[in-house]
């Protein structure tokens, strides 16, 4: 099996609603563009994976993708995932991490249909179903984050996640309306998105273990290590961290061999595929520690995301970032939470999802070949 056609499909995505999660995650203009990537071999099998998301449009990194990796992968045996996934890093230099994501989902996709069986299959499965968290925006005030909370503990679902305002008096006072609202048992995270300094991170932290809270998320620089090897020495509550930056398997080691996170972190797109992922999350496994799955940025890398999920053990939930529609877009069916709060692992062949090519086709703005 050879590889003989490689192509993204650039289409847009409009009508997304204003959302916020932390400042450099701001989204007010209604409109994106996704990539389809296509990699196709001579046996008539094309492997496909989404490029970009709400707030990063795939016009940025599509030219890449195209100019540096697709001369990498024509004629190769896409099989071959290993050696051609060593061979695309060195080019990070030069692509984004996100182009590297892409085509290593792709390769996965090829690999499940070449075999029949879903990508968790191929990767070996641990479980058919996980429990999903609602991933909170930044909301207008601590009413409207504990009003969000009840409704989806009453409708079901496992856990929820609070992204807060980031002024650490205000998103304390938000975590103590949240918890009295869903009561003592309801499962509660934090994501500080990266917002505090060492004295801050430590009162959210001190408060939001009285609370119950079940991890404490970024709550400092992305690469402030010292400081946060000080703060997990100081709490009880576990700390949870490198989720960014964008980067590979080396960039886990320090956390670990520092000490500085009680769970390592990581999606498909900012690490760069499930080839990643798995990898770090046996890495994680051999130290106890649990490799929480992110939100992978679009439709279809959740479900190259969900394919993890049910191939690991050391994970706990999916996460579901809110709202739906600066998240959810390119697949005719997407993940759906079940009324018993489970989202189901996908059974068709390779990702096994329903890609909505009529719309694809509908909203074209280019083909990068």
């Amino acid at each position: 099996m050879k590889i003989d056609h490689v192509s993204l499909t650039l289409f847009a995505w409009e009508g997304i609603p204003p959302t916020k999660y932390h400042a450099s995650s701001r989204l007010e203009s209604g409109s994106s563009a996704l990539g389809l990537l296509r990699i196709r071999t001579d046996t008539g099998i094309t492997g496909h994976a989404f490029l970009g998301s709400a707030t990063h449009t795939a016009a940025n990194d599509g030219p890449g993708l195209v100019r540096y990796l697709k001369p990498l992968l024509m004629g190769q045996d896409p099989l071959d995932r290993e050696r051609l996934n060593a061979a695309l890093w060195p080019w990070s230099r030069l692509v984004s991490v996100r182009s590297i994501g892409a085509v290593d989902v792709a390769l996965w996709d090829i690999a499940g249909q070449a075999a029949g069986m879903p990508i968790h299959r191929l990767l070996g499965t641990t479980r058919h179903s996980i429990p999903a968290y609602a991933s909170s925006a930044i909301l207008p005030d601590a009413a409207a984050y504990a009003e969000e909370a009840v409704r989806f503990r009453d409708t079901g679902w496992a856990a929820y996640k609070i992204h807060p305002p980031q002024q650490w008096r205000t998103d304390i006072k938000v975590c103590e309306a949240v918890r009295r609202a869903v009561g003592e048992d309801y499962t509660l995270m934090l994501d500080s998105t990266w917002s505090y300094d060492f004295p801050a991170a430590m009162r959210v932290g001190r408060a939001i273990e009285e609370l119950g809270f079940l991890w404490y998320e970024d709550p400092l620089h992305d690469q402030d290590i010292t400081s946060y090897v000080k703060l997990r020495q100081k709490l009880d509550i576990p700390i949870v961290a490198t989720e960014y930056p964008a980067a590979g398997l080396e960039s886990y080691a320090p956390w670990i061999m520092l000490q500085a996170t009680d769970y390592l972190r990581g999606d498909v797109a900012v690490k760069g595929g499930i080839t990643t992922l798995m990898k770090t999350a046996h890495l994680a496994e051999a130290f106890r520690m649990n490799y929480e799955v992110h939100h992978g940025g679009n439709s279809l890398n959740n479900v190259a995301n969900l394919h993890v999920c049910c191939a690991i053990r050391n994970t706990s939930y999916f996460e579901v970032l809110l709202p739906d529609g600066a998240h959810k877009y390119g697949l005719a069916e997407d993940i759906t939470v079940g009324p018993d709060g489970l989202v189901h692992a996908p059974e068709g062949p390779g990702l096994g999802a329903a890609i909505d090519f009529e719309l694809i086709e509908r909203k074209r703005i280019a083909v990068l070949e």
